[in-house]
């Protein structure tokens, strides 16, 4: 077997590693093309072409993605999460419930692990929890079992064709279930009732709903992650959870109160996702460096609405309309000031009252003012003040990725004294 890997990142790695081990097959790497110098490549020595996520379909005889090959291979259940934001969390609150109730869970996908790095370790009672992008989505032919969609805002739009692309790439998640399926879906979205209605299946979980059963405010409140957008993305884990047990949320919370509660109280997030960092002198760090969009820096500005809140924000300049960022920045009441950093600061701060915000060349110098500010701030306050790091930009203008950006983030806070 011949194979033409397009990409070389985590999944092209394990994707050589595992074709190699299991059927003995050459592989050849791919690395640096533009999509139009990898589609006029000549494949026909190839018996597959396997793409890396963020390389569009080529539509080519032999193509095939991670994704698809995991799904035609994958011998047990998969509850597939997309959304633009808050898929990691929901795909995570899952699988702790889930691990809470002895299940044989594995989380892939999106979250950072190739799936074809677990699928010999799959039994058919096993359940895949897996997160997926519009990228691992794009050119998929099957559906998960059970689809959980969160709420879709623009996204991407540097590499798919317009938002169209890229709902179109995100219907995939429901588009090929079968009647006997579930799909769960953010009902005050209009392109997540618009994903969920290409679905077939019986079992339709729409949320928020307008009753409550008894106690899930009470488990919802166990959640140690701020914000009400985490709550949300609770309540959509507990219905993917009640979908694949094949029971109704009233009756998962009956039966598994103490068990639910334990898995959201042992949640502490994912890394650079809103992460608690520490408290000093009565203000609360938070590393959100994972936001790389304007609806991920409404979202983290909104968890601390009733506390007075120093912003860090800017990056990387995709040439994307900053108003949405603006408006999130500068028309929140608690925001009392906003430092600006990295290319977008400029375009950040066009127009707006210079009381508002600061401008700052350096990650390091944006922590200790912020500093000043929040602890002058926490003085004339009933609760700490917030030092909130959610940049709305991508990172790679002064980092290595957002990981690098929060880990430095960290690093300056932990230095403080």
């Amino acid at each position: 077997m011949k194979i033409a890997l397009l990409g070389y990142g985590k999944e092209g790695k394990a994707a050589e590693n595992y074709f190699k081990t299991h059927f003995n097959a050459e592989c050849d790497i791919f690395e640096d093309f533009t999509y139009d110098e990898i589609k006029q490549k000549d494949y026909s020595p190839y018996d597959m072409i396997l793409r890396s996520p963020s390389v569009p379909p080529l539509n080519l005889p032999n193509e095939s993605s991670l994704t698809k090959y995991f799904f035609d291979h994958c011998p047990c259940p998969i509850i597939g999460v997309t959304g633009t934001k808050g898929k990691g969390t929901t795909c995570s609150l899952i699988k702790s419930v889930l691990d809470a109730l002895g299940k044989d869970t594995y989380l892939v996908g999106n979250i950072g692990i190739p799936s074809i790095e677990i699928i010999d370790d799959l039994k058919h009672n096993s359940v895949v929890i897996y997160e997926m992008s519009s990228f691992q989505l794009w050119d998929l032919e099957k559906s998960p079992h059970i689809a959980v969609v969160l709420r879709i805002e623009p996204d991407h739009l540097n590499i798919h064709k317009d938002f169209n692309d890229y709902i179109d790439a995100k219907s995939h998640i429901a588009e090929y279930q079968t009647f006997k399926d579930s799909i769960i879906y953010f009902k005050d979205n209009p392109h997540s009732v618009e994903i969920a209605a290409k679905s077939p299946a019986k079992h339709r979980f729409p949320y928020p709903s307008e009753y409550n059963p008894p106690k899930l405010t009470e488990l919802l409140n166990s959640l140690k992650v701020p914000g009400a957008h985490n709550k949300e993305n609770a309540k959509a884990a507990l219905l993917a959870v009640a979908a694949f047990l094949n029971i109704s949320l009233d009756k998962l919370i009956d039966n598994y109160f103490s068990k639910i509660q334990t898995a959201f109280g042992n949640f502490q997030g994912l890394p650079h996702h809103l992460e608690f960092v520490r408290n000093l002198n009565n203000v609360n760090y938070y590393d959100d460096s994972f936001s790389a969009s304007s609806p991920s820096l409404e979202v983290a500005i909104k968890a601390f609405s009733n506390q007075k809140t120093i912003l860090i924000a800017g990056g990387k300049d995709r040439g994307l309309d900053l108003t949405p960022h603006k408006n999130a920045i500068f028309n929140s009441n608690n925001i009392e000031k906003a430092i600006l950093i990295g290319e977008t600061r400029y375009s950040l701060s066009a127009n707006q009252d210079r009381k508002k915000f600061i401008l700052k060349d350096t990650l390091k110098d944006a922590v200790i003012t912020a500093r000043e500010i929040a602890e002058v701030a926490a003085k004339t306050s009933d609760k700490p003040a917030v030092v909130l790091l959610s940049p709305g930009a991508a990172s790679f203008d002064m980092f290595k990725d957002f990981y690098d950006r929060g880990e430095k983030f960290q690093k300056y806070v932990k230095e403080l004294e």
